[in-house]
């Protein structure tokens, strides 16, 4: 019996159909739980995962503090860019990951978009 997709899993999957990550130009995927915020920037055709960032990481854990989850999401957005300027990526795919572009999803790409990363 075949699995039921949900409304975000379809997205997902149309979305990536249509977009994916090389070695020129990866893809930043973002991943949006209840409480944390993670972000990837993937190149697809060696399946490696070239920079990460998320609210869990040690360079973001103690300066969170008591910021929403938006204010979170911005410095993840900020740490993503700063990672892969460390690693001469300057332009990115962007994926959504089936996720509304807004709140969380949009404040992190927004942040990464002025923090120097193109996309």
């Amino acid at each position: 019996m075949a699995k039921k997709l949900t409304g975000r899993e379809k997205r997902k999957y149309r979305i990536r159909h249509k977009i994916s990550g090389s070695a020129e130009r990866p893809r930043l995927t973002v991943f949006r739980s209840a409480s944390h915020i993670y972000a990837q920037v993937i190149d697809d055709v060696t399946g490696t995962t070239l920079a990460s960032a998320s609210t869990l990481s040690p360079d973001l854990k103690g300066s969170l503090g008591d910021a929403d989850k938006t204010e979170q999401a911005k410095k993840v957005g900020a740490l993503i860019a700063k990672v892969c300027a460390e690693r001469k990526i300057e332009r990115v795919v962007f994926d959504r990951n089936g996720f509304l572009y807004h709140g969380r999803v949009k404040a992190l790409a927004d942040a990464a978009r002025e923090a120097g990363l193109n996309f």
